[in-house]
């Protein structure tokens, strides 16, 4: 009972904020909405992260991968096959005449990336600690030059931008989605299992618990949500080109997990709705704002102003925000 309770705060608020950001997102102005629906993107790409990383302690480069993959086949298989034979008529056969619905794209997206992520890390999931980091890189970096090159299975580095785009709800359910599915990963057994190999290998190795297969469980899971992400973003966004899934969107979402806090679901939340707000009016005030008085600020205020509230955050609270621990959770 006591646990039910719990779950309450844990997941309810988490997914109360987004509810909320996707009801604020429908009184502004088009560009508004179009940044708070970002947003909620960014917290599904996040939360794909926390599932692995907060989970297992071991750090991911590749994420962004699965993003990619996501998004190209969510993203191609809803554009109609006429435009396709006649913008990519090189494109592999299932992708070139394949035509589905917005919501059986982003399931599917869901599949390719999870599908992706359990190919990865079969061998992957053996490492750890910077070999890690430096593989699962690779990763990012075959991934995208795969994409950037290759026309059975894109626009190469040409921008397609037909794609239908969905409204703030889907993109809120399924940022909703993520969390329940992030929450009750961590709260299952192998969950549980997970951040016990993250705290002490050894101690979990002598109880019978196998690491390697526990990491590639929550990589599998993560690249799954990270596919779905992927979806939600090319609907969002309407456009794919392959510098969308690259270094600016792997630092920026990382930092958003650690800014909120690696340990926890509501940190990776917390984080990514955080920063996206912070981005989002500092790049209005670059373009001058409003907010009693009239505000200017020089081209590149942005850029600098949220590495250094990550720099003072880290600093002041290495854990993050959150400190890593879920919303109303107090460790005795």
């Amino acid at each position: 009972m006591r646990r039910s309770l719990r779950a309450v705060p844990e997941l309810g608020v988490p997914v109360l904020l987004i509810v909320a950001t996707a009801l604020v997102a429908g009184v502004l102005s088009t560009t508004h909405q179009l940044e708070f629906e970002n947003a909620l993107v960014m917290t599904a790409i996040v939360v794909s992260l926390y599932v692995f990383m907060g989970n297992s302690g071991v750090i991911s480069f590749g994420h962004v991968s699965f993003v990619a993959v996501g998004a190209y086949f969510a993203g191609l298989l809803t554009v109609d096959p006429q435009t396709k034979a006649f913008t990519m008529p090189d494109l592999l056969p299932v992708l070139l005449h394949s035509h589905i619905g917005v919501l059986p794209s982003l399931a599917l997206s869901a599949a390719v990336g999870g599908a992706y992520a359990l190919l990865v890390g079969l061998p992957l999931m053996r490492l750890s600690g910077l070999p890690a980091g430096i593989a699962t890189f690779a990763v990012l970096g075959i991934t995208y030059n795969v994409l950037y090159y290759w026309q059975k299975v894109g626009p190469t580095a040409q921008t397609l931008s037909d794609i239908p785009e969905t409204g703030r709800w889907t993109i809120a359910v399924g940022a909703i989605v993520s969390v329940v599915v992030a929450y009750a990963y961590q709260r299952s057994r192998f969950g549980r299992q997970l951040r016990a190999t993250r705290e002490d290998p050894a101690a979990a190795r002598a109880s019978g618990i196998s690491i390697y297969r526990h990491r590639l469980l929550a990589f599998t899971v993560s690249g799954a949500l990270a596919g779905l992400a992927g979806g939600l973003y090319v609907h969002e966004l309407g456009i794919i080109t392959p510098d969308l899934f690259y270094l600016d969107l792997t630092f920026v979402t990382l930092a958003m997990l650690v800014f909120g806090g690696m340990g926890s679901l509501w940190g990776a939340v917390l984080g990514a709705l955080s920063i996206s707000a912070l981005n989002s009016f500092l790049g209005d005030a670059e373009n001058t704002v409003h907010v009693g008085v009239r505000l200017t600020l020089p081209n590149g205020t942005r850029l600098v102003t949220i590495g250094a509230v990550m720099a003072l955050v880290l600093i002041l609270r290495p854990s993050g925000l959150t400190r890593g621990r879920e919303f109303g959770w107090r460790r005795g």
